[in-house]
Order: C-alpha cells, then sequence, then structure tokens
C-alpha cells in the first residue's frame, strides 16, 4: 500500500513568530478533521525547524521537513546546512531537486545524486523533485527530461535505498504561475516515472512509490488531482501558507 502524503513547502516565507503560530493552527485542524491516514509534512525555512519539532506530540499526524541541504556533512561553505543538522534539529524530510534550486542556484543532476546520498546517509527521506519547463513540455521532450532526471541524479542509488525516496513531479510550467497540469496530463508523467522505476529496479518498488504532484495544486483542483490511480499526494507551495486551504487539500486526499 503506497503511502499517502501531502507536503507543504513555505519556500522563503514567514519569520519565525508568524511561522509557529501557523503550524499550530494547521496542527489544530488536522487533529479535528483529518481522519484518514495519510501523512502531512511541512517543510519551513531552516529557522523554524528546531521551534516546530519541539511543538508536536506523540499523537501528531505531522512530520516537519526542509526544503534544502548540502552535500558535505560539514565544512567550509558559509551559508549552508547539512543533512546531519538538519537530522539533529529533529527533522524527517528534505527536498532535494525543487525546480526553483535547479534554476536560481543551477543545481545540477550531479549535485542532486550527491545531495540525496547525503540525505539518505544520514537516515532522513527525500522528496526529490523532477519536471519539465513549459518548452520542454511545449517542443514534446519532456519524457526525455524526466527520464534524465531520474536516471542521473537518482538510479545510482541501489533497490534499498531507491525505496526510501518520494518523488514529486512539479511541472515547472505551473509552479507560481496559476497553471496546473490536468488531471490526465498529470497522471500520465506519474505513470511514467512508475515505468521508469519499474523497468530499473523492478514492478514490486514501483508499484510501493509514493509519488505526488506539485504545481499550483489547491483546494478547487485537488480532489479531481488525488483521484488519479498514480497521483498519492501533493507538494503544496502558496497553499501551504493558508492553514484553512492546506487542511482542505490533506482531506480531499481522503476522499
Amino acid at each position: 500500500m503506497r503511502k499517502k502524503i501531502v507536503a507543504g513547502n513555505w519556500k522563503m516565507n514567514m519569520g519565525l513568530k508568524e511561522g509557529i503560530a501557523l503550524f499550530s493552527e494547521i496542527s489544530e485542524l488536522v487533529k479535528a478533521e483529518v481522519k484518514g491516514d495519510q501523512g502531512v509534512i511541512v517543510c519551513p525555512p531552516f529557522i523554524h525547524i528546531s521551534s516546530l519539532v519541539q511543538s508536536l506530540t506523540v499523537n501528531d499526524k505531522l512530520a516537519v521537513g526542509a526544503q534544502n541541504c548540502h552535500q558535505s556533512d560539514s565544512g567550509a561553505f558559509t551559508g549552508e546546512v547539512s543533512a546531519s543538522m538538519l537530522s539533529s534539529a529533529g527533522a524527517a524530510y528534505v527536498i532535494i531537486g525543487h525546480s526553483e534550486r535547479r534554476l536560481y542556484f543551477s543545481e545540477s543532476n550531479e549535485t542532486l545524486a550527491q545531495k540525496l546520498d547525503a540525505v539518505l546517509k544520514n537516515n532522513l527521506i527525500p522528496i526529490f523533485c523532477i519536471g519539465e519547463t513549459l518548452e520542454q513540455r511545449n517542443d514534446g521532450s519532456y519524457f526525455d527530461v524526466i527520464k534524465s532526471q531520474l536516471a542521473e541524479a537518482a538510479f545510482h542509488l541501489n533497490e534499498a535505498d531507491f525505496s526510501k525516496l518520494v518523488i514529486a513531479y512539479e511541472p515547472v510550467w505551473a509552479i507560481g504561475t496559476g497553471l496546473t497540469a490536468s488531471p490526465e496530463q498529470a497522471q500520465e508523467i506519474h505513470a511514467y516515472i512508475r515505468k521508469l522505476v519499474a523497468e530499473k529496479y523492478n514492478s514490486n518498488l514501483a508499484n510501493d512509490l509514493t509519488i505526488l504532484y506539485g504545481g499550483s495544486c489547491n483546494p478547487k483542483n485537488a480532489s479531481e488531482l488525488f483521484a488519479q490511480p498514480d497521483i498519492d499526494g501533493g507538494l503544496i507551495g502558496g497553499a501551504s501558507l493558508k492553514a484553512r486551504d492546506f487542511v482542505d487539500i490533506i482531506k480531499a486526499l481522503d476522499r
């Protein structure tokens, strides 16, 4: 049975006080309204992680993740944070390869392979992002793009390590634009990802793999997206900054 997950990516938003308040509001709404067993992850800026982890209770459905990490455990990398540091702060997940990291910080598939290794070495769960740009979607190369992103950054992993990944398909053209891949477009890529994993490893691993959709998912379109057979939840950006919207998306995963 595949794990169903909704993960919120706060990006570079929320001061510490505001972030703690938002997390508390999300936590209370989840406790009161979410009846399913779907996982709920909040990935705030680094400064929030320790405080949010400390606010978790034993029966809390929530987990805390980070939005990025460096590929080295330590060293002279001013301004960076390592996976071992995130682990020490109580984070459970790390987003790796988000399209904004690829675009603005020129992260290559080779670098992302090293980051995946570092995250797994420190017993954290990577949320590994892949997806095509609008140009790649329009010129028909998006299948090749998805294949190369997986092959060059993640297919070096052995079966046991790869099985620990959560994959997030994020059509870059639908992030922060208000555009959304149709349920059919998203399903096509999710099924293709599962096919590639089955060919590289085996069908059991592919069938058990959690694949999230990321790209302007909101309370209005979440149910239709999550109804697709190969979509196991969402990586949510802007809507995760509003507790009501975020929890409504979480609830859509249980319908």
